[in-house]
């Protein structure tokens, strides 16, 4: 279903993490296959692979083909230009060993939180979520209905009266909604209060199955409304909602480890007056990322 004006609105992978893939990846296997050497160094099917991740979006319109040489040939730019880098002793520089080691670190955060991640996304710690937050779900309220949104008060006392002549209300809304929804009759499908603007849910929620509103006013315009059918929500799928689950789990479990080694370490910030430093005990960011984006797992938008 397109997007509805009365709803309310609310990785790429970094260098750290593409070098990580490269160390972890272990000795190259016998499919592996050679596809160039740079002065005697090796480029393999496994480095181009490495490499689109990293380079990803800037890959997304090249054909396969297109795609393949083109990063082949940046791995070989890399080797050459590496190569000489280091011939330039740009390693010794100190900016260069400022990044490197801040890539280091990037790369072993990165690479231990993904190892915790995945060990938590047990089916029984999904299962358990999902458990929990189903009760939440059951037995909230769940309105479907249509509406006609027009520009003024006038315009829509005129087809309250059309309707109350008997005009078909899903035809109505064909002709004159400028809902880009329309199409559907005005049909916005199911949805909870909190989906809607209050001044929408308000009447919704209030009306009658088969019943029409009078002129409600929001801050997209004047709506007509028709409940068509209520219903006492019911939780999606396991199937339906497990990646979500999945990723909540992963960056719960990520957050939590990274809060009770913050607990565990000795910070001193030296930026701040010793008042205000020993507030900063608890990685706040991380906890925040934690949070899944809707608790109640919505099901996926109908239409």
């Amino acid at each position: 279903m397109i997007a509805s004006p009365v709803m309310k609105t609310g990785s790429r992978l970094g260098f750290a993490a593409f070098v990580a893939v490269a160390l972890l990846a272990g000795p190259a296997r016998a499919e592996d296959k050679v596809l160039a050497k740079v002065n005697g160094s090796e480029i393999r099917q496994s480095d181009v692979a490495m490499a689109e991740e990293e380079l990803g979006p800037s890959l997304a319109q090249m054909d396969p083909a297109t795609k393949d040489e083109n990063v082949l040939s940046f791995l070989i730019d890399m080797k050459v230009v590496s190569k000489a880098a280091e011939d330039e002793k740009i390693a010794d520089n100190d900016d260069f060993k400022k990044r490197l080691a801040f890539a280091r670190n990037r790369l072993l955060m990165d690479s231990l939180l993904a190892t915790k991640g995945k060990a938590a996304t047990t089916d029984d710690a999904m299962k358990k979520v999902y458990e929990e937050a189903s009760k939440q779900i059951t037995g909230e309220q769940e309105v479907r209905a249509r509406h006609i949104l027009v520009e003024t008060e006038d315009e829509a006392k005129a087809v309250k009266a059309e309707l109350d002549k008997g005009a078909d209300f899903a035809e109505l809304a064909k002709k004159k909604s400028k809902d880009p929804g329309s199409a559907d009759g005005g049909d916005l499908g199911f949805f909870t209060k909190e989906q809607m603007v209050p001044e929408f849910s308000a009447v919704a929620f209030a009306l009658e199955p088969g019943k029409i509103s009078d002129p409600v006013k929001s801050q997209f315009g004047w709506h007509i409304i028709k409940v068509e059918e209520k219903r006492n929500r019911k939780a999606p799928d396991f199937e339906q909602v497990k990646a979500q689950i999945e990723n909540y789990v992963t960056r719960k479990a990520q957050a939590d480890y990274v809060a009770k080694l913050r607990a565990e370490a000795k910070v001193e910030r030296l930026d701040q007056p010793a008042a205000d430093a020993s507030k900063d005990a608890k990685p706040a960011d991380a906890a925040k990322d934690a949070k899944p984006a809707d608790s109640k797992m919505a099901p996926p938008a109908k239409k």
